[in-house]
This record gives structure tokens, C-alpha cells and sequence, in this order.
């Protein structure tokens, strides 16, 4: 990794060049590499957690005054809950997965000595921007490295004094290896994202990590593919058949487990024959946990009867907006789904609830029917459709990804938390004898294909 000043012009060059190289090395090579920068960064942990205590000192002003979101400071901090040791834990977790250049994923016989293989490669020259996550340098370097691709990297101001201890870490670890220093490049000049996003004939993805403010920024100013997600509003559902134990488990997980992460719970949807059955419980759980209920009419009677002793600040009135909302903060919208004779009107109207305000990323259903779940997720469009089981289990490293470079809710190429697989696309290989395209021609005289489907090896 090199910290650069460069212009965005000579940063794209370097890149793409460090790029072919690093596309050409072999997996032991590559793994090595991941090896060392794990143990440098366990190595210098300390150092690092004091870079990134002073970064916390000043964005807790800032979000003190105002002019930073607390979920964005919860996600700045590197010495909570762990962070640090799961960022560590996911570097390996990478180098030990199978290798993902190389595969062959169709092999054709066209025709006596022409065979036709469609084999996994890397993607190029990713472009990383992401806002208040330190902990993205560590993750986008190793999945970058496995997969073969060369990374730059552009990280918030507020996030300075972690990036440079982290970058110069990375440096030295892989100055010892044989991948090129310059394949992951850590940008710090100001006001350079504008001239990046105009390289699209050297930078082959852009993947946008913060705010949607930033997101949809990248969108509208580059030309460069874009892998990444606006919003992380993620919805529940509780159908009338819903297990009591287990809604309120997996409610209570999906919200209040890191309320300030994309996969958190937005939104409560509930079967109006549930309110009195499952909902009580659900609720009284969440107000312990000191979430507060922006509910529709009929949801907030059910709490004034059920739950006499709730909170009244922890109860609001919902409005519209309050289903299109990210809140990132203990806070939960709620909306009732009415009954029906049909059971399965029922989950159509929470299906179509959820495809109108979802912003497809995770959504889930509590339900002891498998007719209804399965309705459910054929029905729900969006990147991960859960069945009785949190949506915090969202997550590139809880999939056995590693670790993950973002989520996204595109329909091209990747979709859902993008591992090492996100970051390939493949080639074709053709190799003939002196094949000629024009001997199958239509008509008499004209060669036959064979097209046979042949083994994988």
C-alpha cells in the first residue's frame, strides 16, 4: 500500500500497471501477502488504536455539535465491540479461501480440437470511497490482493489519523512480498474523487462505502460501473403463525444488535391478527432495549392496552416517511398488515409493502408456514430474503465470504455482500488447431458444430 499526492491521472496509471502484475502472481504468492499484512497489523495494534482514539476524540465533538451523525461516529470506532480482532480474524478468513482466479466454470467442445472454456479472472482496478470505516483499508486490501485486483482506496477526513497508521502498516507488510506496492493505493489529497471518477477508461468499478449522500454522488458523476447500496432499509414481517420465542429473538437481534449498520431493522410489519398474540411481547422487548415505536393507529392501541408500563417518550405516532426512513438508531417504524380471509393475501400485501418502500437490501419473514415463506421470498425483490433468522445475518463474513467489500443491491454482476466472487468477472479461452470460422457456413459442404458439454477440471 502507498500513501499518494498524485494527480488521479498517474494514480489510475500506477494502478492499472500494478493491476497486470498482480493478476499474473500466483495464489501462494497472494496468500502470503495476506499472511503478512495480518501480522503486521496485529503487530501494531496498539499504535493503530491510538491513531484511531484521536480520530474518535475529534469526530465526538463534531457529532456534538452536529456536523456528524452518531451512527457514523459508532462506525469510526475501531476498539468497539470487537472490530478490531473481527478485522484481523477476516484477513484470514480470506487467505485460507479457496483461490477465486482461474476457475473453470464452462468447458465447450465446439469441435475436433476447438474447445471453448469460460474462466475466472479479476476484475482490474477497483476505486474504493468510503466514509468513517477504517477498518475497509484492511478488508479491501486482502480481498483485493486474493482476487487479484488493484485497489485505491479515498477515506473520509474524519477518519485521517487511522487511514495513514493503518496504510503505513500495509506499506511495510507488503513491501516484503511479491505483490506491487502500488496495488493498493491509499489517496489523500482532498477534492480528487471528481477527477478519479473520470478515469473510467483505467478504473474498471467504483464501490461506494458511507452515506447516500455519497453514494448517489458517485452515481451521478462517473461513467465507471458502480457496485453499492443507498439506503440499508431493511423490513420485518410477523404472519399470524409466527413463533412467539422466536420473533422476539430475531426482532429484537435485527434492531438493536448494531442499530447504526446498513443490515439493522427499519421497518415491523404485523399480520393484525398477531397484535394481540405475538405483537405484545415483540414490543415490550424492543422498549426494554429503549427502542422507540413510531406505530400506525392500530399497533400503538395494542402497546397502550398489552403494555400498560411502556415508555409514552419510546411511543410516537408514525407518519408516511417514517417507512422510507434509515434511521440507524434505536428507533422502528411499524405498520399493520390487515387480515384477510387469505393468508396469503396477507403476505402478497406485505410483499408489496416491502417492494415499494425496500430499498432491496435485506428483508425477512417470521413464519411457521413454509407455503407462506416461500411466498415470501420468491415474492420479495431484493438482495437477501431471510426465513425466521435476523437480518444482521447480512454479512460477507457471516456468509463465509471472509469478509465483505460492501453490499449491493445492483442486478448486474454481484448482488447481496460481495466476497472474493464479486470481484471476478471471466474470460473466454478458445483453443483451436487452425480453425476457421467461415468452414461453418450454412448450406452443403459447411462443417457441424458439436457443441458437447465437457467435464470440469
Amino acid at each position: 500500500m502507498s500513501l499518494t499526492e498524485s494527480s488521479a491521472l498517474d494514480i489510475a496509471k500506477t494502478a492499472s500497471l500494478a493491476s497486470r502484475q498482480l493478476a499474473t502472481l500466483s495464489a501462494i504468492d497472494r496468500n502470503q501477502a495476506l499472511t503478512a499484512l495480518h501480522d503486521a497489523l496485529s503487530k501494531n495494534k496498539e499504535i493503530i488504536l491510538e491513531a484511531n482514539a484521536r480520530d474518535v476524540q475529534l469526530a465526538s465533538r463534531a457529532a456534538e455539535d452536529g456536523s456528524l451523525s452518531h451512527s457514523a461516529l459508532k462506525r469510526l470506532d475501531l476498539s468497539r465491540s470487537g472490530k478490531y480482532d473481527d478485522m484481523l480474524k477476516g484477513i484470514l478468513s480470506v487467505r485460507d479461501l479457496e483461490d477465486p482466479i482461474g476457475r473453470v466454470t464452462l468447458k465447450t467442445l465446439l469441435d475436433d480440437g476447438l474447445t471453448l472454456e469460460r474462466v475466472t479472472c479479476p476484475i482490474g482496478v477497483l476505486l474504493i470511497i468510503f466514509e468513517a470505516r477504517p477498518e475497509v483499508i484492511a478488508n479491501i486490501a486482502a480481498l483485493s490482493i486474493k482476487s487479484g485486483n488493484a485497489a485505491i482506496l479515498k477515506g473520509g477526513k474524519e477518519s485521517t489519523e487511522s487511514f495513514i497508521a493503518i496504510s503505513r502498516v500495509i506499506s511495510e507488510a507488503i513491501s516484503g512480498t511479491c505483490v506491487p506496492k502500488a496495488a493498493v493505493q491509499l489517496v489523500k489529497t482532498r477534492d480528487i474523487v471528481t477527477s478519479l471518477l473520470a478515469q473510467d477508461s483505467l478504473i474498471d468499478l467504483v464501490i461506494p462505502r458511507g452515506s447516500n449522500d455519497l453514494v448517489r454522488f458517485v452515481k451521478e458523476n462517473t461513467k465507471i460501473p458502480v457496485l453499492g447500496h443507498a439506503d440499508g432499509l431493511c423490513s420485518a414481517y410477523i404472519h399470524i403463525d409466527a413463533d412467539l420465542t422466536i420473533a422476539v429473538k430475531v426482532i429484537v437481534d435485527s434492531k438493536t444488535d448494531y442499530p447504526a449498520a446498513c443490515n439493522s431493522l427499519e421497518t415491523l410489519l404485523v399480520h393484525e391478527d398477531a397484535l394481540e398474540t405475538i405483537f405484545p411481547a415483540v414490543a415490550e422487548a424492543l422498549l426494554a432495549k429503549g427502542v422507540c415505536l413510531r406505530c400506525d393507529a392500530q399497533s400503538k392501541s395494542i402497546i397502550a392496552k398489552s403494555v400498560p408500563t411502556a415508555p409514552a417518550e419510546l411511543i410516537k405516532d408514525a407518519v408516511h416517511s417514517d417507512y422510507d426512513t434509515e434511521f440507524l438508531d434505536l428507533v422502528l417504524a411499524v405498520k399493520t398488515i390487515s387480515s384477510t380471509a387469505s393468508p396469503m393475501s396477507a403476505v402478497e400485501t406485505a410483499i408489496a409493502h416491502i417492494n415499494s418502500h425496500s430499498s432491496k437490501h435485506t428483508d425477512l419473514i417470521l413464519t411457521e408456514s413454509t407455503d407462506i415463506a416461500e411466498a415470501f421470498m420468491s415474492g420479495v425483490d431484493s438482495a437477501g430474503v431471510f426465513w425466521n433468522a435476523s437480518t444482521r445475518f447480512a454479512d460477507g463474513m457471516r456468509f463465509g465470504f471472509g469478509t465483505e467489500v460492501g453490499i449491493s443491491t445492483n442486478k448486474i454482476h454481484t448482488r447481496g455482500p460481495v466476497g472474493l466472487d464479486g470481484l471476478t468477472i471471466y474470460k473466454y479461452r478458445l483453443r483451436g488447431q487452425g480453425h476457421r470460422a467461415s468452414d461453418y457456413a450454412e448450406g452443403e459442404g459447411g462443417k457441424k458444430w458439436k457443441h458437447e458439454s465437457l467435464a470440469l477440471q
